[in-house]
């Protein structure tokens, strides 16, 4: 069966050979970014930009003339634009364009993607903590050791349950709050967190590194993340050499064996959960089913009910 998008994915005539798109990106993003373009400017009405209505117009929403004035570009660079030819846009103009069309947060991700570029990512005050993962933290309260961080690793929230096992991170200063610099830089951290074997803890290391690596450029490379990659390459010659094999995933988490001098051993299942409104994450360790590790659980949340101290 002929796949809908076969009728563009040949060359275009008269391209920009220089149109250099991301990886993951392909020919026909260059047709799909030109419609894109051309739907939202139609969908615009001129009064909503406070533009005078003319009463005969050939075509609904803006012309194109009228988008490339706001976007402070040439009528001659958008149109090429629109009909999926000229070179690739940059970044500034993605921003002007995004701009004079009015998008949504949404739209302009989806915008930098079919440009080849990497979407901006917005910058959060460093005490926020998303609504959405809060309140998901604070219903696991009673049952799920979890924990809420940014998407460089620095904790932002815990519930009672996690900061028992692993004591409070949220308001320590510098890296003293960040996963991956523990992880890299704590031998105690590593015995906390005890893999079944030396293959899975190599795994976690690198499951880290990628992760970063994906972070790092999502975030522009700006100073935050470029700081720490440097401050991590000094520390730990493992993530130094982890981090020049430049992998790139998600954040993945196995099961882990944490030891509780209160209630034991406790075999423990990480999933992550990304906020699709923020750049956080929320990490919950749920009991592995078939050990003791719910029990042991209650008994924790027994003990800090009874404010009994347990770090």
């Amino acid at each position: 069966m002929k796949h809908p998008l076969d009728g563009t994915r040949d060359p275009i005539a008269g391209a920009d050979p220089g149109w250099r798109s991301a990886p993951g990106t392909q020919v026909t993003d260059r047709i799909q970014l030109g419609d894109f373009l051309r739907r939202r400017r139609e969908a615009l009405r001129p009064e909503d930009l406070g533009l005078a209505p003319r009463a005969r117009r050939r075509t609904p929403g803006l012309r194109r003339d009228e988008v490339a004035v706001m976007a402070n570009m040439s009528a001659a660079y958008y149109e090429s634009l629109e009909q999926a030819r000229g070179r690739q846009p940059s970044v500034s103009i993605l921003a002007s364009l995004a701009n004079a069309l009015r998008l949504t947060p949404d739209e302009r991700h989806h915008l930098y993607l079919l440009a080849g570029q990497a979407p901006p990512t917005p910058a959060e005050a460093p005490d926020y903590v998303d609504p959405g993962l809060s309140y998901t933290l604070e219903a696991l309260a009673a049952t799920t050791p979890a924990l809420i961080t940014d998407d460089l690793a620095n904790v932002v929230a815990q519930n009672p349950l996690n900061t028992a096992l692993f004591g409070a991170f949220a308001d320590r200063p510098g890296y003293e709050k960040n996963l991956t610099w523990h992880w890299f830089t704590s031998a105690h951290w590593r015995g906390v967190l005890r893999s079944a074997s030396p293959q899975e803890e190599e795994a976690t290391s690198l499951s880290y590194v990628a992760d970063l690596r994906a972070t790092v450029t999502q975030r522009g490379h700006d100073s935050a993340a470029a700081t720490l990659v440097s401050d991590l390459c000094e520390a730990s010659s493992e993530f130094a050499q982890m981090w020049h094999q430049h992998r790139v995933s998600t954040l993945r988490c196995s099961t882990k064996s944490v030891f509780s001098q209160h209630v034991g051993r406790l075999d423990l299942d990480c999933v992550v959960l990304a906020s699709p409104q923020s750049r956080q994450r929320l990490l919950m360790l749920q009991p592995v089913t078939g050990t003791q590790t719910m029990d042991r659980l209650n008994r924790l949340q027994l003990l800090i009910r009874g404010g009994q101290s347990t770090s």
